[in-house]
């Protein structure tokens, strides 16, 4: 199969029925969040054992008095004797029982992320092939989870210390080189050195960018996947070296366009566009030529509607979802409403020790605020928020409503430290009418999915329920996605503006 044919099934299939696959890349945005939950308990631990041991009343009366604005960044001098100042007052909080909360809290964190990347990794590949086989998608992507979660771990482990292997390898060589010919050779070595590591780490690469697709295909364990991707690999050299040419060309245009957009305020959202398009894309195009190449793809037609109207009508259905969802589950909203304030009270009750010292100004930071860019930035931030907020619910609930709390945290803080309060009611209410209801229904779906992916580990709901459920979450969160769209544009060219004159 050529290229531009292998494109075509990909769009077509991203096309057909995206409900029945990005509902994984969805998830794969919120693995972080899923991680963060455990950090966020070590340093709530932390917290209060400083509270507890009087620490922190120690850095409060410490600060008192002092400036805490920060420099200029880019007058070195003047940031390092405002370091200097600050550091002595928060030495308090780094005591041995902190480190070491935080200390097990990220390491447990980081085992979290590798271990739920694996899994969301071996759902969507397994979904991905079942979407070019015709089947249904989540259903297969829920028994990937299960059935090929260690697999992913062990191919991603694999090359890492493949990786490690050619770099230390190397790095002995040049070593050894410098020893016993002196600098001279050992820079010439070092340099062969740095072109043949280049090489094999290029060709690990790109046996490795295969392999997923080798283990869904054939069904394969890690060992059988490498060889399959390798014997792929010398069989189309030119099929893997365009793949090879379109993923660097589609991370080249993500990082241009994150570049782009950076003054613009647009980075969330080109990294959700990476996260929920571009990745599926990759994936499914590396499936399509690998299936070719085993004879066990049969990539589908494209729709009959136009891209506009799958667009108008994914907008229609979504918020009607949406809706739908909200009047369905009364009681779970309330609950996640009742997180979030108990998490503003937190928030503004844990910074009180600072109130004074540490002032936060919704002027200041409206200072240059530019409506086209702060919209775009507010709507790719929050709609990126809500839908790992909702989908990280799927690991049973806790990082759904730790998402929720620590969102309230943070408005409770910023409340309680704000300079002019009204001035920041003011601001947040013409759009928070929409914006704070959105996370409290993100933060609902999270729930209800967390609900159902227990009964179905316990075996009171089929797979077919799961995928059912998880599919509507999709159209959920695209609702919410077009409520916070109308948000981001009222807080981007009306919020900063209308209270003005009153206050």
């Amino acid at each position: 199969m050529d290229l531009s044919t292998a494109v075509t099934a990909t769009v077509s299939t991203l096309r057909r029925r995206p409900a029945d696959l990005l509902p994984f890349y969805f998830l794969g945005t919120a693995v972080p969040v899923i991680a963060r939950t455990v950090l966020l308990v070590a340093l709530a631990g932390a917290y209060l054992h400083a509270e507890l041991t009087g620490r922190l009343d120690a850095v409060g009366d410490a600060l008192a008095g002092t400036d805490l604005t920060p420099p200029d960044a880019e007058d070195p001098e003047a940031v390092q004797r405002w370091t200097e100042a600050i550091a002595p007052a928060l030495e308090p909080l780094v005591s041995p029982t902190a480190v070491a909360l935080v200390t097990a809290g990220s390491a447990a964190a980081a085992l979290l992320a590798v271990l739920t990347y694996s899994a969301v990794s071996a759902g969507q590949m397994s979904a991905v092939i079942a979407r070019l086989r015709g089947e249904r998608g989540l259903t297969a992507g829920i028994a990937g989870v299960r059935g090929r979660w260690l697999t992913f771990l062990g191919l991603y482990v694999a090359e890492t210390l493949l990786w490690l292997g050619v770099i230390l390898l190397a790095g002995v060589v040049v070593g050894v080189a410098s020893i016993a010919g002196g600098p001279l050779v050992g820079a010439l070595v070092g340099l062969v050195a740095f072109v043949v590591g280049g090489i094999g780490l290029l060709l690990v690469r790109i046996v490795f960018a295969f392999a997923p697709a080798a283990i869904v295909v054939d069904d394969a364990g890690v060992i059988e996947a490498v060889e399959g991707a390798g014997g792929f690999v010398r069989a189309n050299p030119v099929d893997a070296i365009a793949y090879l040419v379109v993923a660097v060309g589609v991370l080249v245009a993500i990082s241009s366009a994150a570049s782009a957009l950076a003054f613009l305020g647009g980075g969330a959202l080109v990294a959700l566009a990476s996260a929920v398009v571009a990745a599926p894309a990759l994936d499914l195009l590396k499936t399509v030529l690998y299936g070719d190449h085993r004879g066990s793809v049969d990539p589908v037609d494209p729709p009959e509607a136009s891209v506009r109207a799958q667009f108008t009508g994914g907008v229609r259905r979504g918020v009607a979802e949406t809706l739908a969802f909200a009047r369905r589950t009364p009681g779970t909203h309330l609950l996640v409403a009742a997180v979030g304030v108990g998490g503003g009270i937190a928030g503004w009750t844990l910074v009180e020790p600072f109130v004074g010292i540490v002032p936060t100004s919704i002027e200041a930071r409206l200072e240059g605020h530019l409506p086209p860019a702060a919209a775009v930035g507010f709507f790719g931030n929050n709609w990126t928020v809500t839908i790992a907020t909702a989908f990280g619910g799927v690991a049973l609930v806790l990082p759904a409503l730790s998402s929720v709390a620590f969102n309230g945290v943070a408005l409770g803080a910023i409340a309680a430290l704000e300079e002019n309060l009204p001035a920041l009611v003011a601001f947040v209410i013409p759009h928070g009418f929409l914006e704070i209801p959105a996370i409290v229904v993100s933060g609902a779906l999270g729930v209800r999915l967390g609900v159902v992916a227990w009964r179905t580990f316990r075996g009171r709901l089929s797979r077919v329920g799961f995928a059912d459920a998880v599919e509507n979450a999709f159209w959920v969160a695209a609702g919410i996605g077009v409520f916070l769209a109308v948000a981001a544009l009222i807080e981007g060219f009306f919020s900063p503006y209308y209270w003005r004159p009153f206050l």
